[in-house]
């Protein structure tokens, strides 16, 4: 990598590093069967494990050895194999792209599931062509 491509990169992540939210702390609350993050800004956001994907089956254990990856940029759950970055779940999303498409529309039916799923991984609904007005 050359130096400009690195001093690049190290920019990137210092900006990053200050405006997206860090965690500082995490830990699972059995009682209340929530992931609870403690921010670098004061702030404490909570979840059920079961919105984020490869948590909702584990155990009460598994979720507890939560651990916060290097400078609070995101969660890790390393024995499921699980990483969530920070900014993601803040956003509401809880999973891969794959997943959420998955997910589309409150289903109803397992035929409008499949459908949602399908039309998910093609990339969703297509646009609608420009027409000009008559």
């Amino acid at each position: 990598m050359k130096d400009r491509d690195k001093d690049a990169t190290r920019r990137r992540g210092e900006k990053a590093h200050a405006q997206e939210p860090r965690a500082v702390a995490a830990r699972y609350d059995r009682r209340r069967r929530k992931i609870v993050v403690d921010l670098a800004n004061g702030c404490v956001f909570a979840f059920p494990p079961a919105l984020a994907e490869g948590l909702g089956e584990a155990s009460d254990a598994q979720l507890a050895a939560v651990e916060v990856l290097g400078l609070g940029s995101g969660l890790r759950w390393d024995k499921l194999d699980v990483d969530l970055h920070i900014p993601s779940p803040l956003a509401g999303v809880f999973g891969t792209k794959a997943r959420l498409a998955c997910q589309g529309g409150a289903a109803k039916s397992p035929a409008k599931a499949a459908a949602a799923c399908a039309n998910g991984a093609k990339g969703g609904r297509p646009r609608k062509a420009d027409v000009p007005a008559p």
